[in-house]
């Protein structure tokens, strides 16, 4: 077997694994608002159940409805009420030969008052948050003790339910974690002080539950191995508090990292390799002796290989690259890793959930909609559909359609697939998207797909296939505002730039449009020598990007010196010079700029598109060319399109 640790079987406490495949909590959102679990949500867990995963740890489980409500639409075990649908979900899960554990969690300070009908959060000591900026309430010694009982008895419902096991949640600065941490437990009776001190409500939690659920019921607790803040949780201590828990009898360590207030370390951007963090799990697996989960941005099977391999850990944490491909663990056993569709850690999935929305991936758009799409029917009858355009939406459109048995007709007009992703891998730290480039080409490839590249198909050429429909996902055009001097040879877009028609190199370049594309181009332009310069209208850089994605690029910037001026617009191109007005005070400058690349956002190009509704039947707009918006849309876009088209 190429994989042969990771197909390896192992053991947590007396529980057997098949593989050393864990699924780590991810939060859904597929909960019923009543905290049961609902058809969703079982049908999300055991898609990844049935596609090779040893081990499922569920998303965070509320233990307590008063001041732990973590999420609207949260998974709950706080009353035996819960234990039906628990039920229900372990026999999903035990079909598969997989084992799941519910993650207890509580958000103390790392939340919010109208989550908890308006009350005041609550912390082992009053330290505000500043990711969350709500002062929290000191909890009583009472409060905690009783906190105690709510996590050993949710730990009672699990395993009521027919759960393997549950994970105390005491990382990423949720209320266990508040409690091991010196910069959050600031108190002074026994819940505090000394580490013992900082210990003792995580203590009492495990001494508790393996009393009332036996010693042979699995218990792992997920600790920060480093929060990564200062005066926070670091490596040395982190050790003491797993060498102390495997004295209770704790059964597994699961190391993680990091607070709301160092978010990428918790759910890395794109910009993070693999086993960035190994090195935690590495000091984790010499100081105990018991079972050690990984978690490290493992994307590849052969990577996740090599930390067994090295002995770096017992099991690996693959989390959001099975919410890419349930799959995951299926194709790395049978030695299909080419057609893993690997996760390329964008972050729309933690962005959806965080908005309250159900859970979903932008190169999977079947994620968190397992119920409502199915296998699709394969009733296409060989009929011919052209898709024009082989970007993200287009790829996808042919990849169902494929699938459905319809014969799909791919044209792009570039010699390369990809479109946008293609161009948007080439700024540094992007090259992750190149993986979802290449395992979409392998699937066309395997469903034989038609592909005509360098093809700009005119209305002859189509009405010469006879398609059944015309799928267009020709992307969007970049937008050039009527401004003076616009149409000046200093003046490019970022296409021309990242496509390579313009060549700018060891010069001043002034990028206008702080969105993530233009802030990627202004890195790749200071990777090639430029001094580079920001400009944006609105208050505020990145107006519309997601903040962990806008803090990770922005902080790399400042250190590379770009200048960035917001509230500002460009007046005037001029020769060797740029004029900019400040949006606040009406304030007119004028810069030296040798290069002026513009990065305003896009717009469909829809003159062919009419022209094509006029000539034939079922005509189809999917991606940039409809709405313009990310690759997860524009993927969404191209599958329900090709899902459903009748």
């Amino acid at each position: 077997m190429k994989y042969e640790k990771l197909m390896a079987a192992g053991k947590i406490g007396r529980l057997e694994l098949k593989n050393r495949i864990v699924m780590p909590a991810m939060g859904t959102s597929l909960a019923a608002a009543s905290g049961e679990a609902s058809d969703e949500m079982i049908a999300f867990y055991e898609e990844r159940a049935a596609g090779g995963c040893g081990l499922i740890i569920t998303e965070i489980t509320r233990v307590d409805n008063e001041t732990g409500v973590g999420t609207p639409n949260q998974l709950n075990a706080s009353d035996l009420l819960f234990v039906p649908r628990l039920e229900k979900l372990a026999r999903a899960v035990h079909r598969h030969d997989s084992k799941i554990f519910l993650q207890l969690q509580h958000p103390g300070r790392q939340n919010h008052g109208r989550l908890i009908g308006g009350r005041q959060i609550v912390a082992p000591s009053a330290v505000m948050s500043s990711a969350i900026g709500e002062m929290p309430r000191e909890l009583s010694a009472q409060e905690v003790e009783e906190l105690v009982r709510k996590f050993v008895f949710a730990a009672h419902i699990a395993k009521t339910a027919g759960i393997d096991g549950v994970e105390i949640h005491g990382a990423h600065g949720y209320l266990v974690g508040q409690f091991l941490s010196p910069l959050t437990n600031l108190r002074t009776d026994k819940y505090g002080g000394s580490l013992e001190g900082r210990m003792l409500f995580l203590t009492e939690i495990v001494l508790g539950i393996k009393q009332a659920c036996g010693a042979g019921f699995p218990v792992s607790v997920r600790i920060d191995g480093d929060e990564f803040v200062p005066g926070g949780i670091t490596l040395d201590e982190a050790l003491e508090t797993a060498k102390h828990l495997e004295s209770l009898g704790v059964d597994c360590i699961n190391v993680s990292s990091g607070t709301y207030e160092s978010s990428n370390t918790i759910i890395e951007p794109i910009s993070y390799p693999q086993g960035w963090k190994k090195h935690l799990a590495a000091a984790m697996k010499q100081a105990v002796r018991i079972p050690v989960i990984a978690c490290d941005v493992i994307r590849k099977p052969e990577f996740a290989e090599s930390l067994l391999q090295e002995g770096n850990t017992d099991f690996v944490a693959v989390g959001r690259a099975q919410l890419a491909d349930p799959e995951w663990g299926n194709k790395a056993a049978a030695g299909k890793e080419s057609g893993i569709r690997t996760c390329i850690s964008c972050l729309y999935c933690i962005q959806e959930v965080m908005e309250c929305k159900v859970i979903k991936c932008a190169v999977n758009a079947r994620a968190g909609r397992e119920l409502e799409f199915a296998e699709p029917a394969k009733d296409g009858g060989s009929r011919a559909v052209a898709v024009i355009g082989g970007g993200p939406a287009g790829m996808e459109a042919a990849r169902i359609l494929a699938q459905r048995e319809f014969k799909p007709v791919l044209f792009e007009a570039r010699d390369v697939l990809g479109g946008s992703v293609e161009l948007g891998s080439r700024p540094p730290l992007k090259e992750k998207l190149n993986w979802f480039i290449d395992n979409m080409q392998h699937q066309l490839e395997q469903l034989e797909v038609d592909i005509r590249l360098s093809t700009k198909p005119t209305l002859d050429q189509l009405k010469e296939l006879e398609p059944y429909a015309v799928v267009v996902a020709t992307g969007a055009q970049p937008v050039i505002p009527a401004i003076p001097g616009v149409n000046k040879a200093a003046v490019c877009t970022v296409v021309d730039v990242l496509g390579g028609n313009a060549v700018i190199s060891s010069q001043r370049a002034v990028v206008i449009g702080s969105g993530m594309t233009g802030l990627e181009t202004a890195e790749y332009l200071v990777d090639r020598g430029n001094r580079v310069t920001i400009v944006e209208m609105q208050p505020r850089i990145g107006p519309d990007a997601y903040l962990p994605n806008l803090i990770d690029i922005v902080t790399r910037l400042k250190k590379s010196g770009v200048e960035l001026l917001a509230s500002t617009k460009l007046v005037e191109v001029k020769d060797g010079s740029v004029v900019l007005e400040n949006t606040s005070t009406g304030e007119v400058t004028e810069r030296e700029a040798d290069a002026v690349v513009l990065s305003i956002g896009v717009t469909p190009e829809s003159s062919f598109t009419e022209e094509l509704k006029q000539a034939l039947p079922n005509v189809k707009v999917i991606g940039d060319a409809g709405k313009p918006g990310r690759i997860g849309q524009a993927i969404q876009t191209g599958f329900e399109t090709a899902y459903m088209l009748r």
